[in-house]
């Protein structure tokens, strides 16, 4: 089983990172992505991701100074370390132990404009690039062009390795179309959160986004491998809901 996640656009290079780190799987197609980029000036960087000119000025110096580093330092961290945000906050990678952290290099992946697809362990600098970004390249006049079939490849490959066809995912549509079609010998499992809203439970982005990061964290403290076992899924308040519930798309309310 792989779960994968979104990225996060807040990142914190002040924490620890841990203990073992990993290589990026696809840094040549990272270092191609940071070459175009490093060419554009803030203004370009603005229009193209729609960013105030202080954030697109802060984005040009991380471009400059991007040159795909391995190893740990003050400016190069393992991805689950430093992603913050909603999802992240929910999955408290800070408290995961090294049971859970291997788990999590087994089983989960973070889905990245620049990098493709992350272990959690993997090594990244700063960077800003939504998979959404509309950046033209060597492979054609976005993201999902430039990266293709490989990290549906690579997925595939890994879950072979794993002995498993099940892909949980947690991550929003702008990161998970970048698997483009995914083969019909694998199981596609994509859990809804719904939370009360007056006298009708709905998709609360806020709250969703923190319920997949959650949902994440649950599976890798209890060591879940089957699409069976998600519906046992209660932390903060959720339940399963059968009646809204398909295999592909199993609801957990929150009241």
């Amino acid at each position: 089983m792989i779960i994968i996640l979104s990225p996060a656009k807040t990142l914190d290079y002040t924490v620890e990172n841990p203990a073992d780190f990993s290589a990026p799987t696809f840094l040549n197609e990272s270092k191609e992505l940071i070459s175009n980029l490093k060419a554009k000036e803030p203004h370009e960087i603005a229009s193209l991701m729609h960013l105030s000119d202080k954030l697109s000025a802060l984005n040009f110096e991380r471009y400059q100074v991007w040159s795909g580093q391995t190893d740990v330092s003050e400016n190069s961290k393992s991805a689950i370390s430093v992603f913050k945000g909603d999802v992240y906050q929910g999955l408290s990678a800070e408290t995961l132990d090294s049971k859970g952290l291997a788990f999590a290099q087994k089983h989960l992946r973070i889905l990245s404009g620049l990098y493709g697809e992350l272990r959690p362990l993997d090594i990244i600098e700063p960077y800003r690039l939504e998979m959404g970004t509309k950046l033209e390249n060597s492979k054609g006049k976005n993201l999902y062009e430039f990266w293709g079939s490989k990290v549906m490849d690579n997925i595939s490959k890994e879950l072979k390795d794993l002995g498993s066809n099940l892909l949980i995912n947690l991550a929003s549509n702008e990161y998970s179309s970048v698997l483009g079609k995914i083969p019909d010998s694998i199981n596609v499992v994509s859990p809804v959160f719904k939370d009360k809203k007056g006298d009708q439970h709905k998709i609360i982005s806020f709250y969703a986004k923190k319920a997949r990061g959650f949902m994440a964290r649950w599976i890798i403290d209890n060591q879940i491998t089957t699409s069976e076992e998600l519906s046992n899924f209660s932390e903060e308040g959720y339940y399963f809901s059968p009646s809204d519930s398909s295999e592909e798309a199993p609801v957990f309310l929150r009241d």
